[in-house]
């Protein structure tokens, strides 16, 4: 037994309502159960109550034994002298206040019905040998509440990537276009590069990017010199070219390299060597300016493409690194990429910025993620044999990741939507 689920019993009141009475005997009746605290204090704020005859407003404080109002130090916390009832599984103890007054205490378990309860074992504390709790129960969810849910994971995903473009706007001084820019570095370095490409942003104000992005050379320079790739000593013509100009902006801008993480190369595709992705992101800069605002007015994928399908200098047509030279082949930005800017970038800095200007952002985004295919990794292929069909395209994958994650690994079932529908009393026939 877990105490959530007595706060989902007491919020949704399911348990016998006409049987309702403090140990004591009092007859017990809810007018409102109250606001659900998630944070410090009683369980529920602004509860409404009638005992026998007189009206309480008050709060509700929920434990699994009322003895527990005295392990947790209850009895000496002034938070706690406005509770008017002690909602409780097993009641052990009495329960007195700070003035020494009998705390009214009301028991669960009796109220309950047994397969209520059952099913609350079975998919909240059988979850032994099984990928998610609702495995079994998940086919059966009818669409309209999968759907509705998904578009309500999928917005708590990206409130909390609002979070850190929040915290970029702010040490950019409200500047979109350079909490753009850092955030494309971060995914044009993938899940290996990443955080070391966001570093590497980070370290080069973009008023230099803007003075600079003119000049393609100059750009890619920047980039790979701030990355600590143009510090060894070859002979390749370009690559001291590139050095020499590094050098000098370097010196002319006061660059420094303190804090850039290094770059990795383990189990990456030449594709997706640090040295091709960054000089693809100073070929974007070099190409396309003021690139938030161009971005801010795309409406479907193929014009987010449009905008990165940029040529490299002749010289990466040829080589991966510096070291060896190929056959030239063109090394433009492939579809599945360019989806995960979408994806993981342009959308989220979108929805922020949509969301600051006190638009519906939701409504405004939900349109290019649905046209995105979903993403293929192991825990959407997990899902989509569960239930078939349940996604249908990036929108619904992003939100598949937020439940995973915030919920199915959590065990939090009761905050669910599908955990609720389950726990729902099926109707008589």
């Amino acid at each position: 037994m877990r105490e959530d689920y007595l706060h989902y019993l007491w919020q949704f009141q399911k348990f016998d309502l006409q049987e309702m009475k403090t140990v004591d005997g009092a007859r017990v009746r809810v007018i409102s159960p109250g606001r659900h605290n998630e944070l410090s204090g009683p369980d529920f704020f602004y509860s409404r109550l009638r005992i026998n005859d007189q009206e309480w407003a008050g709060n509700v404080e929920i434990h699994i034994r009322s003895s527990d109002w005295y392990m947790h130090g209850h009895e000496t916390d002034p938070a706690y002298d406005n509770v008017v009832l002690h909602v409780v599984w097993i009641h052990d103890v009495d329960i007195f206040r700070r003035d020494n007054s009998l705390l009214p205490v009301m028991e669960l378990q009796s109220l309950v019905s047994p397969k209520n309860l059952d099913s609350y074992i079975r998919l909240c504390e059988e979850s032994q040998g099984k990928w998610i709790n609702c495995e079994q129960d998940l086919p059966s969810i009818d669409n309209f509440t999968m759907t509705s849910w998904l578009e309500r994971l999928y917005v708590e995903r990206l409130e909390k990537k609002s979070a850190l473009l929040r915290e970029l706007l702010s040490k950019s001084t409200g500047d979109w276009e350079a909490v753009l820019f850092q955030m494309l570095a971060k995914n044009f370095g993938l899940n290996i590069n990443g955080e070391a490409f966001l570093s590497i942003a980070a370290s080069i104000p973009f008023s230099v990017i803007r003075k600079v992005r003119a000049n393609s050379l100059n750009l890619e320079a920047l980039l790979l010199g701030q990355a600590g790739l143009l510090e060894k000593d070859h002979e390749e013509p370009y690559y001291l070219k590139l050095k020499d100009t590094y050098l000098y902006l370097q010196h002319k801008f006061g660059l420094s390299r303190k804090g850039v993480l290094p770059v990795k190369y383990f189990r990456l595709r030449p594709d997706n060597f640090p040295e091709i992705r960054l000089v693809q992101l100073a070929a974007v800069y070099s190409e396309q300016a003021s690139l938030f605002s161009r971005l801010q007015k795309c409406q479907n994928p193929q014009q987010v493409h449009e905008l990165f399908e940029v040529r490299l200098n002749d010289f990466w047509n040829s080589h991966y690194t510096f070291l060896r030279k190929h056959k030239p082949r063109l090394k433009k930005p492939g579809k599945k990429f360019l989806d995960l800017l979408i994806v993981n970038t342009v959308v989220p800095v979108k929805f922020a910025y949509l969301q600051s200007e006190g638009k519906d952002a939701f409504e405004i985004i939900a349109p290019l993620m649905e046209a995105v295919a979903a993403e293929e990794n192991e825990i959407v292929r997990k899902f989509k044999r569960l239930k078939p069909g349940m996604v249908k395209n990036a929108l619904g994958s992003q939100a598949l990741l937020q439940l995973k994650k915030e919920y199915c690994d959590r065990n939090a079932c009761l905050k669910c939507a599908v955990g609720l529908e389950i726990l729902q009393p099926q109707p008589q026939i």
